[in-house]
């Protein structure tokens, strides 16, 4: 029987990464949404991945995983537990884009009755095929494109396919975050983050600073936000203090991802680096500049039509990832003036008109 004539009432969607890959998944879960809305579509993520996704209305359930456990037999453990769990959900259709072996095992234990997967490369290739009903090769170089290329065989429209990504926020994620810092509800701001897990995906923080004060002598507040983490709150600490013109400290390491959102979402304009809150700005229409390195900006950059994408590569060539010297900062190629340029481009269409730009 074609899949495409069939009708799904229990979906479960599989993916094990960062809190940025999970928000890449949220246009093929609206498509899903629409092709069978009677149906209850949960998720399989990591546990720490759950906020981003928690008020997504077309999500029944999300499910967590540990992605670190105390050892062996805790993991075992959490991984038969989520097993007898997801098995009496009974699901009638499983969408996976996660390439862990030990996921492919755990969806071939759930006995479902169609499961499709991306096809995963390497020797074992045959083996990862016996554990889905269908592998499909990904198509696109966007990797929003290339999870839609599950979807191959099930009968939905091409135009459901060009969905934007989708980020919810409560009312009282954004009462915190302004309560904390009240003087932006009345003056535009900016929010830039400048950190990243990789150090290799970070930027000079001296020309952060340029940046930061070219924006500030047009008029706009800027808001540093960063995690929790010693070492990022050095980094937003060292830029605070090579600033002319102050920016805001007051929300670094203090929000968590739903406040965050509220930020982004009342923000002018969001500049940063490859990272989970450049997502989140594309899921909220925010316009962003973004800056990559070594990373393939062609497939992880925003997911929007309001961005502008600087490449390091475009002014120095980029080592293969093979070759890739993590304890490097390849973003320092981009001068400060070209950030300013991007930002000034994107504010002119944001505010009507062009900001009074000084050149540098």
């Amino acid at each position: 029987m074609s899949l495409k004539t069939l009708t799904y009432n229990r979906i479960l969607i599989v993916k094990l990464r960062f809190h940025g890959d999970m928000l890449l998944t949220t246009p093929l879960i609206s498509t899903l949404k629409a092709r069978y809305p009677e149906a209850a579509i949960d998720v399989l993520l990591y546990e720490d991945t759950i906020p981003i996704l928690s008020r997504h209305p077309d999500i029944h359930r999300l499910y967590g995983l540990k992605r670190k456990t105390a050892g062996a037999m805790e993991k075992i453990s959490d991984f038969l537990t989520m097993r007898n769990t997801l098995k009496r959900n009974r699901y009638d259709l499983i969408v996976n884009l996660a390439d862990q072996w030990p996921i492919a095992l755990l969806i071939k234990s759930l006995n479902c009755p169609y499961s499709l997967s991306i096809q995963r490369g390497g020797a074992r290739q045959s083996l990862w095929r016996a554990c889905f009903t269908r592998c499909l090769e990904p198509t696109g170089q966007h990797i929003v494109e290339q999870n839609f290329s599950l979807l191959a065989p099930l009968d939905v429209p091409e135009e459901d396919r060009a969905r934007p990504l989708s980020l919810h926020y409560g009312p009282e994620d954004a009462e915190r975050v302004f309560a904390l810092a009240p003087e932006l509800t009345a003056t535009p701001y900016v929010v830039i983050q400048p950190t990243a897990r990789q150090y290799f995906k970070c930027w000079d923080n001296d020309k952060f600073a340029q940046v930061i004060d070219h924006l500030k002598q047009q008029g706009l507040e800027v808001v540093l936000t960063c995690g929790p983490g010693a070492e990022d709150l050095a980094v937003v600490n060292e830029i605070h203090t090579l600033c002319e013109c102050k920016p805001t400290l007051s929300l670094a390491g203090k929000t968590h991802f739903l406040e965050l959102a509220a930020l982004i979402d009342k923000a002018v304009l969001y500049i940063g680096v490859d990272s989970a809150p450049m997502h989140m700005a594309a899921a909220l229409a925010t316009p962003t500049v973004c800056l990559f390195g070594p990373t393939d900006h062609r497939k992880w950059s925003p997911w929007s039509d309001n961005h502008i994408v600087l490449w390091a590569g475009d002014y120095t060539a980029m080592p293969e990832r093979e070759h890739l010297d993590r304890n490097k900062k390849y973003l320092s190629c981009i001068p400060a003036r070209d950030v300013i340029h991007a930002a000034e481009k994107l504010l002119a269409c944001t505010t009507g008109a062009p900001l009074n730009t000084a050149e540098r």
